[in-house]
């Protein structure tokens, strides 16, 4: 399984039980997709992606899942993600994505605790902390106060951190344990820095790797979904439940009214209203 973080537009999901829904009572859906007409009455909020992983392409399967997405994307440094970036994207604009400073640290982490390197330690891990710091000060702020704090307090630490980065890759062997830290931090630096432009988009991506540690525990269950499309469906339930956690919608709540909606004939042209973080228990 693959598992993202969307901060905003994404609905494939609930269009698919809404597609599915039609088929079933001998209904066509639209001619144009509920996804079209969003991609014009943009709504925000934070959905996760769960996809099932193509074993013959697994690469591929995350751009396959999200092509039809835009926004800010928070991972990790997997590769399969690359392509959604690329300016020659088809079906869509490009994503922005936003890299997780906290797989930085790991990185760096691993170098210390094997060898003992001063230079991560001083150089670049104390550095990461001060970030951390600084982020904790701000956690719970809105984004408009959190963007103001990190371009005037964490923007010129993370200069100074990208300076640093540049010296010490000079000095040390490229193909050293370090060395080749210090490359996959370089790799990501352009992600690294999303969360100075942009208040809503985290310093990193562990919020979204607790959401989703059920679903990585329990990933055996999934060997039994009986079928390709068992996977999919599981995936899709999968990503419901934990937007709605990450939106503080209780999840039984949320599923309960969305599939009656749906069961009772809810439009595909209305999709909005049945979207996490436009649920509403009192309705």
């Amino acid at each position: 399984m693959a598992h993202t973080e969307w901060n905003f537009r994404e609905r494939r999901a609930i269009e698919d039980m809404l597609n599915a829904n039609a088929r079933d009572q001998g209904r066509s859906g639209d001619r144009e997709t509920s996804l079209d007409r969003l991609s014009r009455e943009p709504a925000e909020g934070r959905l996760v992606c769960s996809s099932p992983t193509n074993p013959a392409a697994p690469a591929r399967t995350p751009s396959r899942s999200c092509r039809a997405s835009t926004g800010t994307l928070q991972l990790d440094g997997y590769s399969g993600y690359d392509r959604l970036t690329r300016p020659s994207l088809k079906g869509g604009a490009p994503i922005t994505v936003g890299h997780c400073w906290a797989h930085a640290r790991r990185k760096l982490k691993e170098v210390f605790d094997r060898d003992g390197s001063e230079l991560a330690a001083e150089g670049l891990l104390r550095r990461i902390a001060e970030l951390y710091r600084i982020e904790v000060e701000i956690r719970g702020m809105d984004p408009g106060q959190r963007l103001s704090a990190r371009q005037t307090r964490t923007a010129p630490l993370v200069a100074a951190f990208g300076d640093r980065l540049q010296a010490q890759r000079l000095r040390v062997a490229a193909k050293s344990r370090l060395g080749e830290k210090l490359a996959y931090i370089h790799r990501q630096w352009a992600g690294l820095q999303t969360f100075l432009t942009d208040g809503r988009v985290e310093i990193g991506s562990n919020a979204v790797e607790n959401l989703i540690r059920p679903i990585a525990l329990t990933r055996k269950n999934a060997l039994f979904a009986g079928h390709d499309e068992g996977g999919r469906t599981w995936a899709r339930i999968a990503s419901l439940i934990a937007s709605a956690k990450i939106n503080g919608v209780e999840a039984f709540a949320y599923l309960k009214a969305t599939l009656e909606a749906i069961a009772a004939g809810h439009p595909a042209s209305k999709i909005d209203d049945l979207l996490p973080w436009n649920f509403n228990p009192s309705t």
